[in-house]
C-alpha cells in the first residue's frame, strides 16, 4: 500500500526523468490547474515527452467534486487512454486527491505520480494514499485508498505560493509535532511563519507521516492520530465552504480544530493547562482569531456527525495525551463539540 519511493529532491528534472525512464507506460497525461500551469509546469515541461496530454482544471476546493472528475475522465477517454496509461498530478491537495481518485477509478485503475506543489500537499496530502472528492459540504466524503507510484517533492515549488497558502500548509507541520514529536515542537515555536526552515520541516513531516501510515495504511488504528484537529477542523471547513463571507483554507480551519480539540483533551483529563495555553497562544499568533458567530456553532457541530472516524453513530476524535503524544478513538458528544467551539469563540 505504500509508495515505492518518496523523493525529496533539489533536482526535479533528474528525479522526474529517472522515474519516467524506469517506467513503462502507453500514454502520459499531466493534470494541472491555472496556477500550476503558469508557475510549475514551465519548470518541468522540458523534462516531459512532447506528446504528453495536458489536462487543466479550475483550482480551488470548491471544484473538488464529481463534475470536475467527469472533465478529467472525459479528457483521458477522448485521448483513448488505456489501462497502461500514467497520470502525473502537478498541484496541491485538490489536484493530488482528485487526480489520484480519477486515475484509480479510470478503467478500474491506472497508475499515477504526484508532484506536490504546495506546502500542504508536500507535508501531508501526497503521502499516505488517501484519495477522494468532496460531496456537498463534506470534505473527502467519496474516496478510496490507493498509493501513487511515487511522490517527488521539490521544495522550491513553494516559493511561488502566496503567504496564506504557506500558512495553511504550516498547520499540518504543527500537527505532526503535536502528535509525534515534542522536541520538534520546541524547534518550530521559536519562530513565527517568517524565517522557518521549510526544507527541514518538509522532510520531518514526511518522515512522521510515512512512519505512521506504514504501520497502519488503511486507518484501522494508529493512523487516526493524523486526524488530530480534523474532527472539529473539518466541520469548520465544511461550514465555510458555502459561507457568504468566503471559505477558510484547510490549515486555517485545522488551526481552529487543534485549539478546540486541545481544550477537549483537558476535559478528558489528558494535557495540562500550561500545554493548552502554549498551543493556543502559538496558533493564534500565526492564524489569528476567526469569528464563528454563536448562531453557527450548532450547525458546525452537526457536521461532526459525518466525520469518517465515527463508529455506530458515535463521534470519535483523536486527542492529545501531552504534546508529542496522541490517542485515538476518544468518544466525544455533540455537546462537547459545541462547548469546545464556544471555548475557541471565547478567546
Amino acid at each position: 500500500m505504500l509508495p515505492k519511493t518518496i523523493d525529496i529532491t533539489t533536482n526535479i528534472g533528474q528525479s522526474l526523468q529517472h522515474f519516467l525512464n524506469e517506467t513503462t507506460y502507453s500514454q502520459l497525461a499531466i493534470l494541472v490547474d491555472e496556477n500550476t500551469a503558469a508557475h510549475c509546469l514551465p519548470i518541468v515541461k522540458s523534462f516531459l515527452p512532447e506528446n504528453i496530454l495536458t489536462i487543466q482544471i479550475q483550482s480551488g476546493e470548491e471544484n473538488k467534486h464529481l463534475g470536475t472528475c467527469q472533465q478529467i475522465w472525459q479528457a483521458m477517454t477522448d485521448a483513448a487512454f488505456d489501462r497502461k496509461a500514467l497520470l502525473i498530478n502537478l498541484g496541491g491537495g485538490v489536484i493530488g486527491d482528485m487526480g489520484g481518485f480519477c486515475a484509480a477509478t479510470y478503467k478500474r485503475g491506472i497508475r499515477f505520480l504526484n508532484l506536490p506543489t504546495t506546502l500542504l500537499s508536500q507535508v501531508d496530502a501526497s503521502v499516505g494514499g488517501k484519495l477522494g472528492i468532496d460531496f456537498g459540504p463534506y470534505k473527502n466524503h467519496i474516496g478510496i485508498f490507493k498509493e501513487p507510484e511515487t511522490v517527488i517533492v521539490y521544495p522550491e515549488f513553494i516559493h511561488s505560493l502566496p503567504q496564506e497558502e504557506l500558512r495553511s500548509g504550516y498547520a499540518e507541520i504543527i500537527k505532526h509535532c503535536l502528535i509525534q514529536d515534542a522536541d520538534y515542537w520546541k524547534v518550530i515555536t521559536q519562530r513565527q511563519l517568517q524565517g522557518q526552515d521549510w526544507p527541514a520541516h518538509i522532510d520531518h513531516s514526511v518522515r512522521v507521516k510515512y512512519k505512521v501510515v506504514t504501520e497502519d495504511p488503511t486507518e484501522k488504528g494508529l493512523r487516526k492520530i493524523l486526524n488530530f484537529g480534523h474532527t472539529i477542523g473539518h466541520a469548520v471547513e465544511s461550514h465555510f465552504l458555502n459561507h457568504e463571507n468566503g471559505r477558510l483554507l484547510h490549515g486555517e480551519a485545522i488551526a481552529i480544530g487543534m485549539i478546540a480539540e486541545s481544550w477537549l483533551s483537558i476535559t478528558k483529563g489528558e494535557i495540562q493547562e500550561s500545554e493548552l495555553k502554549e498551543i493556543q497562544d502559538y496558533l493564534l499568533s500565526i492564524y489569528g482569531k476567526v469569528d464563528l458567530s454563536q448562531e453557527n456553532l450548532e450547525e458546525i457541530a452537526l457536521h461532526c456527525l459525518q466525520d469518517k472516524k465515527n463508529d455506530t453513530g458515535k463521534i470519535k476524535a483523536s486527542l492529545l495525551h501531552q504534546v508529542g503524544d496522541c490517542a485515538f478513538d476518544i468518544e466525544i458528544t455533540l455537546a462537547e463539540v459545541k462547548a469546545a467551539l464556544q471555548y475557541y469563540q471565547s478567546l
